[in-house]
């Protein structure tokens, strides 16, 4: 029908197949707030999800939709931390196993939580070496599947359940959504929300939200063709820390995406702040870009209904503490 990776009817799907499996977060609003912004803010808090964040949505669909002989190899994927706990967490429920490629500056809060969840995990340079080449090559070595973080149907049609989610729950809390803004790095669920909208509510707008020095999605969306990051740059929100938009989801972006909207680490440690405050959740930094584009102005609440998506929690008390109370890394 569309052209595109997946369907509103593959997340309904997946919706189904992760009953019992996921938890059903929740989407946060403070009354204060709205009428300190002139709108209704809501935030889908993904940081309580199991893992810590979103992703074990759409790496447990798809390792629930392997064959016996595939789970017996196991899974393989890259992550910076959270693609990597829902993939070692999905694979310990369904008896398999996971080999994690890492940036060498993955935090290490991260990498011991892999661990912990008895994954194997290999250490990349993401400056001087392609991820995609680390993982093909182990892939070929040791038979295992690929798991990507969002360049997958199942995946995807994961990730699109977080979109289902806000617009049932925002149904119910009386509100019509003009906008979702989604953090963006390698675009998963970015894309599986745009999806969703356009079936399920096509008045709603869903933005990219991007770190500033990791814009590669709103600077491809302009250029019509995917664009790379610079490399060597870096940013405090390593969560979203994509070297460029990947060729499942880029399509989907550009066809259907209203635009994209970036901060700046200084507006990320803003936007911690903030939701620590005001609603008394512990969000890491990539987490918060959506609530950042709100906060800077990029995006007018006024008059309007927004929601954004706490993609995830995974940071150590010292970094959040360092991070919102100060300007440091």
């Amino acid at each position: 029908m569309s052209g595109f990776a997946i369907s509103l009817d593959d997340v309904r799907t997946a919706d189904a197949g992760l009953a019992g499996v996921v938890t059903r977060t929740p989407l946060l609003e403070n009354v204060d707030v709205n009428e300190e912004l002139g709108g209704r803010l809501l935030i889908k808090a993904e940081n309580m999800q199991r893992t810590g964040a979103f992703k074990i949505r759409g790496a447990f669909w798809r390792m629930l939709n392997m064959s016996a002989e595939e789970r017996a190899r196991g899974a393989i994927t890259y992550s910076s931390g959270n693609h990597a706990l829902g993939v070692a967490r999905a694979a310990q429920i369904l008896g398999s196993s996971a080999l994690i490629v890492m940036p060498e500056d993955a935090p290490p809060a991260k990498v011991d939580a892999v661990r912990v969840l008895e994954a194997e995990i290999a250490i990349y340079d993401r400056d001087r070496e392609d991820y995609n080449e680390v993982v093909e090559r182990l892939r070929r070595q040791t038979g295992r599947i690929y798991v990507p973080p969002s360049a997958e149907a199942r995946v995807l049609a994961g990730a699109g359940t977080v979109a289902l989610e806000i617009f049932e729950q925002a149904e119910a809390a009386g509100a019509r959504l003009d906008a979702i803004l989604t953090p963006c790095g390698g675009g998963g669920l970015t894309a599986a929300t745009a999806v969703v909208a356009r079936e399920r509510a096509p008045g709603t707008r869903v933005f990219a939200a991007e770190p500033a020095l990791f814009d590669d999605t709103r600077r491809s969306l302009e250029a019509g063709e995917r664009l790379a990051n610079p490399p060597g740059r870096r940013t405090i929100c390593d969560a979203i820390m994509t070297p460029a938009p990947n060729e499942v989801t880029f399509p989907i972006n550009l066809a259907l995406l209203a635009g994209a909207m970036v901060a700046t680490d200084a507006e990320v440690r803003d936007a911690m702040r903030f939701a620590f405050r005001h609603y008394k959740i512990v969000i890491e930094p990539g987490a918060a870009v959506g609530i950042a584009a709100i906060l800077n102005g990029q995006v007018d609440i006024s008059g309007r209904t927004i929601a954004t998506v706490a993609t995830g929690g995974n940071i150590d008390p010292e970094r959040f503490c360092r991070l919102v109370n100060s300007d440091a890394q």
